[in-house]
């Protein structure tokens, strides 16, 4: 087993000739490759949050499986996170806050790296709103960007910055940076009062309706990401899909030009991000409070 040393810690790279994406002969040793190249943009995104990550030890065809808990395993060095669950269960998170622990992550194949919305300092109060558009069997990413397009111009009246991108599937997202002062709850009242006007505004195309045999459909706006221990994909992370698609932040001038989910992938990223930096990091930098929206 190759051993590699990351920041001066010792990391044992294990099947590195596995394929996990067959149709595009992508490896695992690409796909840590790919995580050590973008790992400058990533990590800032992953700080001091929790994680789930979902596991494809078999690749993206195989038996996958979602990790809360980390394993007996994990190096003493890992940072972590601990919580009671529901079930009055401890959970130890993962936090993945260097370039040793994301690719000790990568060699467990977690293709796809899910943080908190909040940070552990404040685990009950998130730094950004996410709205989220998943289009269901009879819309597709188009009916996303044309929904997600008219929410920015309902933020921009009403002086809000937000910044979408792809979801790496057939959706999008779009972050609202916040002051990590308020609840979840709170976040889910200001996310669903605008998700409610784009239903109204756009009933043939947009619903909030929770059940799923009730949508009819259309675009579902799950405000009800905005929860405590919910995920939501980490931006350049990969998804388990053939041509090994990446959620990718763009411009809002991209999404009104048309771009399609499947520009961007686990080959083109690092260039892109040489080109262009991080589009997203207005989400860590850019604070706004959203009081008048919870009177």
């Amino acid at each position: 087993m190759p051993q590699v040393y990351v920041e001066k810690r010792k990391l044992r790279l294990t099947n590195l000739s596995k394929v996990l994406w067959p149709d595009d002969g992508i490896t695992k040793a690409d796909f840590i490759n790919y995580l050590a190249q973008v790992s400058p943009y990533i990590l800032p995104h992953l700080k001091d949050r929790p994680m789930v990550f979902t596991r494809y030890p078999d690749g993206i065809y195989g038996k996958a499986f979602y990790q809360k808990n980390i394993p007996e395993y994990a190096p003493e060095w890992l940072e972590t996170f601990e919580t009671i669950s529901d079930e009055d269960k401890i959970i130890r998170y993962a936090v993945i806050n260097d370039k040793e622990s994301l690719l000790w992550a990568a060699n467990q194949a977690s293709i796809e790296l899910h943080p908190w919305l909040s940070r552990k300092g404040v685990p009950d109060c998130p730094d950004f709103a996410v709205f989220d558009f998943d289009p269901m069997e009879n819309t597709d990413f188009e009916d996303a960007r044309e929904l997600a397009l008219a929410l920015k111009k309902l933020l921009d009246l009403q002086g809000l910055k937000g910044f979408a991108k792809t979801s790496g599937a057939t959706g999008l997202q779009v972050y609202i940076p916040l002051e990590p002062v308020y609840t979840y709850e709170d976040v889910r009242i200001f996310t669903g009062f605008f998700c409610r006007v784009l239903e109204k505004t756009f009933p043939e195309k947009a619903t909030t309706v929770r059940s799923v045999d009730k949508r009819e459909g259309k675009v579902y706006l799950d405000y009800l990401q905005n929860i405590k221990g919910k995920t939501i994909i980490a931006p350049y992370s990969p998804r388990p899909r053939k041509g090994a698609p990446v959620s990718c932040p763009v411009t809002w001038e991209e999404l009104e030009e048309g771009v399609t989910p499947d520009m961007f992938h686990i080959k083109n990223m690092s260039e892109r991000l040489r080109q262009k930096g991080d589009l997203f990091s207005g989400v860590l930098t850019q604070r706004q409070r959203i009081d008048k929206w919870l009177k």
